[in-house]
């Protein structure tokens, strides 16, 4: 929510007329756009159409039904901002008020100036909030979006992606194998969009068995099957305005996949149990590690689904890709790691950091922060050496990737019976390698030159004399 400070939505539950004009005529003094309902049903369903950072409700009447209506109201939009007007203040009314997630318990109003203290509470709180929401957007920095670290080419073309994704409302499909960050990029995409401010309700479609599945994301009304004893808001419903970002969409089953197709393409479904449509405004970010293209030919998964959801693919790559973020990964998350365990902070000794960028890392960066997580642990002096490593890391292993710039790896050429320009192979020799140095590096031509015991403006003056040129983005 980011309100603009004139214009601040404000939702007025009373029944009395004479309350109604002058409480209203006191909001309206601060700019504030004003609706007013006389009893809750009819203020959840105002609520339902537009989007309310205030909401003013007189603690009188039916304390049950009051406190049911704010339970449902914060469980379908967390973010508003709930004042309780109270004729006659209790320290036992405001404790509850609270507990039940009020934003503030006030005297009911005689002349307006206990609920404008209040409002100007709330401005005052909307005010730092974003303060704090656009200090946090410029720390975001082009190599650190959201969280996600990289300087490999991979991984610039997966920002850019997330920047071009993000300016539109398009439906995202992201593609990687577990650990790669999948949701991290649906998180950037989310909170670099204007929905930054509404919602990001995640859901592992694959962690949730099928049957349950359906109630989590439509939601289900009383009594719509064995054991649901009461009413339950979906996914769908939560994230109104903002982003659902379904996980592991591989796994959801055909009768869920159409039921999905009707909300990508109509915006509306029915709870289980029920039968009153419910609109939603939401962008739908999804993730599988599987070949949905696979899937489609073998007739698990709905083909006109697909194509829906794949609008926008954005490829995320495995980590034994962009071997050249190994070193910035490590930086990021050893200082994450000392900070949160209050620990010194710890450095890698250059060999570690050399097994580290030669691991083919089957578990990506997932597997990459927990291994770091047991070093710091670990590890004794402020340095993590080879002698800590796990096994698996610590020596040479059949699995490991060669060493392809090292001399002893490289094949020995042989010499043919009818002899050999050398001039060319030797430039062959040389171009292989500096490629091979320009791919592991992500063409950082600094790192290339370090791998290759170059001076830079020497391994420059060589790619511009070879014609070597980085892949297309």
């Amino acid at each position: 929510m980011e309100a603009e400070l004139g214009k601040v939505q404000v939702l007025l539950v009373e029944e009395e007329p004479a309350k109604i004009k002058s409480w209203t005529r006191a909001l309206e003094s601060r700019d504030c756009q004003v609706a007013v309902c006389n009893d809750y049903g009819q203020a959840l369903d105002q609520a339902e159409q537009v989007y309310f950072d205030l909401v003013f409700l007189n603690e009188g009447g039916d304390h049950d039904a009051r406190d049911a209506f704010l339970i449902q109201l914060l469980d379908l939009f967390p973010d508003t901002l709930v004042i309780i007007l109270a004729e006659e203040p209790t320290v036992g009314g405001a404790v509850r008020a609270v507990r039940l997630g009020a934003y503030d318990y006030v005297p009911a109003p005689k002349d307006g100036s206990e609920m404008l203290a209040a409002l100007d509470r709330a401005l005052a709180y909307f005010h730092a909030r974003r303060q704090e929401e656009a200090r946090r957007r410029e720390l975001t920095q082009k190599y650190d979006v959201h969280n996600i670290i990289g300087v490999s080419r991979p991984m610039q073309e997966v920002f850019r992606l997330i920047h071009k994704v993000a300016a539109t409302d398009a439906t995202a499909l992201i593609l990687g194998e577990s650990g790669t960050g999948k949701e991290l990029v649906a998180r950037a995409i989310h909170y670099h969009s204007d929905r930054r401010d509404r919602p990001l309700v995640p859901v592992n479609c694959g962690a949730i068995p099928s049957e349950l599945l359906e109630s989590e994301l439509f939601g289900h009304e009383k009594g719509a099957f064995t054991g649901a004893i009461k009413t339950r808001v979906g996914r769908f419903e939560l994230a109104n305005g903002g982003t659902v970002f379904l996980d592991e969409i591989g796994d959801m089953s055909p009768m869920l996949q159409v039921k999905l197709l009707r909300v990508l393409q109509e915006h509306c479904f029915e709870r289980v149990g029920g039968t009153k449509t419910i609109h939603t405004d939401i962008r739908i970010i999804a993730a599988t590690n599987q070949d949905l293209e696979k899937k489609v030919a073998e007739g698990t998964f709905r083909e006109d689904l697909y194509y829906r959801l794949n609008v926008v693919p954005v490829h995320v790559p495995p980590l034994r890709e962009r071997r050249s973020d190994i070193p910035l990964l490590c930086e990021h998350f050893l200082k994450r790691l000392a900070r949160q365990k209050g620990m010194g902070p710890k450095k890698l000794h250059p060999k570690v950091m050399d097994r580290l960028r030669r691991y083919h890392w089957p578990g990506n960066v997932r597997e990459l922060e927990n291994l770091l997580e047991r070093l710091v642990i670990l590890a004794d002096g402020d340095t993590i050496l080879p002698e800590d490593l796990p096994p698996h890391l610590s020596g040479p292993q059949p699995d490991d990737p060669p060493d392809e710039l090292s001399p002893t790896a490289a094949p020995q050429p042989e010499l043919p019976p009818e002899g050999i320009d050398f001039n060319q192979a030797v430039d062959a020799f040389e171009r292989a390698l500096i490629l091979q140095a320009l791919e592991r590096t992500g063409w950082v031509k600094n790192q290339a030159a370090r791998l290759l015991k170059l001076n830079r403006t020497t391994l420059v003056e060589k790619i511009k004399k070879k014609g070597l040129t980085p892949p297309e983005a």
